[in-house]
């Protein structure tokens, strides 16, 4: 089955990921509901939304982080000292639960996929999902970005916390055995983002080294009422934009905090929209609608005096007024020199008939049959 993300992106249309991550196991908790029942239900708000894809991250702990291994979010907002402590909380999905969950995504046309965070998982996720996504974390993990790469799907790389030769040596690495659609995603690993460290600026950066990539962003600001960061975002050029989700913002810990809600993603799709519609195709062209405004806005020639039958034309005899239903003043030099046909009252709007052997445009020509 063809990928939503990847047919969305070659159409150029504009892709929302709701990153649900972790965030059903406080949902679950919350709601006195399983696990895998707060998952679905994620994903179903999620496709109520509009939302295109849904991505879910699949470790263990022990294969993830050592048992020493400090935090790197903010304490205040999610306190847990060890990411071995705080990865282990979330970590009792497997393939089993993740099918399941694909399979539900499936019935609701909503697209499927999980951040793979171990070689066993990228393994097993491969019948699960149409593309696959690297975290920034592992942009410097050459071995295992290869390995993924060589399932020959197409590819989401996030470059949070990297630098211009790191980023190319990832990229230069997928090329060498994957040529399928390939989006960087610029991201701020920085949880919440604060927003004078967005950044936004780097898309642009982004689509010039690496044109012929797609360019998205990996938001971790705070969703604001105004869609702010989504909209400079897009109009910097990211056609992906991937958000962590949550159904409730209030819950403590985990990615909840600066995640997007349901009416959160509504909003941005509908800014997003907006956008597209105020953006228009570019065309240098008249819009159909503007036909009234261009011929009664604009100016014709118009007799400054009576003109009698017979008598040569000259430029005072001449001025330009609106509106612009007769000879335009770009064939002023048509009319000075040219003999009346009629009568011509002061103020008249000039018509080529009112003149002898005007020459008949090109289209009348061609369509008088003689």
């Amino acid at each position: 089955m063809e990928s939503t993300i990847v047919e969305r992106l070659k159409a150029g249309k504009f892709v929302l990921i709701a990153e649900i991550g972790v965030n059903y196991y406080d949902i679950a908790e919350k709601m006195g509901i399983s696990e895998m029942e707060a998952a679905k239900l994620m994903i179903e708000k999620a496709c109520e939304a509009g939302i295109h894809a849904v991505k879910f991250q699949t470790y263990k702990a022990g294969t993830l982080a050592a048992k020493e291994s400090p935090s790197y979010w903010d304490r205040t907002e999610e306190p847990t000292a060890s990411q071995y402590e705080l990865f282990k909380k979330f970590d009792s999905f497997g393939e089993a639960e993740y099918r399941e969950l694909k399979n539900y995504a499936d019935s609701l046309g909503i697209e499927f996929l999980s951040t793979a965070f171990d070689f066993e998982s990228a393994d097993y996720l491969y019948d699960l999902m149409n593309v696959y996504k690297i975290s920034s974390s592992d942009l410097s993990n050459i071995p295992f970005i290869e390995y993924q790469a060589k399932k020959g799907k197409p590819m989401l790389l996030s470059i949070g916390a990297s630098d211009l030769p790191e980023i190319e040596r990832a990229v230069d690495t997928i090329r060498s055995v994957n040529d399928r659609e390939l989006a960087l995603l610029h991201c701020v690993l920085e949880y919440p983002t604060p927003p004078e460290h967005a950044n936004l600026k780097k898309i642009q950066t982004l689509r010039q080294q690496f044109p012929d990539c797609f360019i998205g962003y990996s938001d971790h600001t705070k969703p604001t009422e105004d869609c702010d960061v989504a909209k400079v975002a897009y109009n910097m050029g990211a056609q992906l934009i991937e958000k962590h989700f949550t159904l409730d913002k209030t819950l403590t810990g985990n990615d909840h905090y600066h995640a997007m809600d349901p009416a959160d993603a509504k909003a941005i799709l509908a800014a997003i929209e907006r956008m597209d519609m105020l953006t228009g195709n570019g065309e240098l062209a008249a819009l159909p609608s503007e036909t009234t405004a261009r011929e009664n806005a604009r100016r014709s020639i118009v007799a400054a005096c009576a003109i009698d039958a017979g008598d040569l034309v000259t430029r005072n005899m001449l001025t330009f007024k609106r509106p612009g239903t007769g000879i335009p003043p770009s064939e002023i030099g048509l009319v000075v020199g040219r003999t009346a046909s009629v009568d011509i009252k002061e103020d008249t709007i000039l018509k080529p008939e009112m003149f002898n052997d005007y020459p008949m445009p090109a289209a009348d020509k061609e369509g008088s049959g003689a």
